[in-house]
């Protein structure tokens, strides 16, 4: 006869969802990507009680161009090469920001956030990398990607009240469209393509990015490379 066995309470499923969540949205890579996001989000809302909420929130998206065919993952096609799953996650952090899920690594006080908030759009008039952000701004509150400064990622800050956008820098490495090999990269370290503040866009997602003389020359040859096609 099976020995009866006693289920985790919905607090306890809740507390580690919410972990799992976190995890995927800092490394998105090793947890499946978009479709692991939306699942975990699935999976929370269902013991929130509020199904409907994540479809609420797509319709939202895709108000703001945000949301394609394609998921967020499109809305990023034309502005940075490749896939970009970090910065997909970034933008389903907001959502996990509104929800009270996001568990931050540390949050900007009033004065530095509203300093980051003022500055961020002109500061990226200029090409920057990693290394700036961090110099410039200090660690950020949710680091999107890996550590490895080879690799893409997105650094996004966040400060006390949970109804102010994250301003997330976002940072890509690797080769011209028409290299021979895709490695090794050809930065150093990851270059910033562009900033975004997670607060609406108005059905153009590209309103929401203030991009780099570096983001502006990815997103011509982008452009091109789709024409010549």
């Amino acid at each position: 006869m099976p020995r009866s066995r006693s289920l985790a309470a919905a607090d306890e499923i809740r507390a580690y969802l919410i972990g799992q969540l976190n995890r995927a949205l800092r490394y998105p890579g090793m947890f499946g990507n978009e479709g692991a996001l939306r699942m975990l989000m699935d999976h929370l809302l269902f013991v929130e009680a509020q199904p409907e909420a994540l479809a609420e929130q797509q319709e939202a998206w895709e108000a703001s161009g945000a949301w394609t065919s394609a998921g967020v993952t499109g809305a990023f096609q034309g502005f940075v090469p490749g896939r970009y799953d970090d910065g997909v996650a970034s933008v389903y952090a907001e959502f996990a920001q509104r929800r009270g899920w996001l568990r931050p690594d540390r949050v900007l006080g009033a004065d530095e956030y509203r300093a980051l908030r003022s500055r961020a759009r002109s500061w990226a008039g200029e090409d920057r990398v990693w290394g700036d952000v961090v110099e410039e701004f200090g660690a950020p509150s949710v680091l999107f990607g890996g550590t490895n400064p080879l690799y893409g990622k997105t650094l996004g800050y966040l400060g006390e009240d949970p109804e102010q956008p994250i301003v997330s820098f976002h940072l890509w490495n690797g080769r011209a469209p028409d290299a021979e090999s895709s490695w090794p990269p050809e930065h150093a370290e990851a270059i910033l393509l562009a900033v975004r503040f997670g607060d609406g866009c108005f059905g153009d997602f590209g309103q929401c990015l203030t991009l780099t003389p570096a983001g502006e020359r990815w997103r011509r040859e982008l452009a091109e490379a789709v024409c010549g096609a």
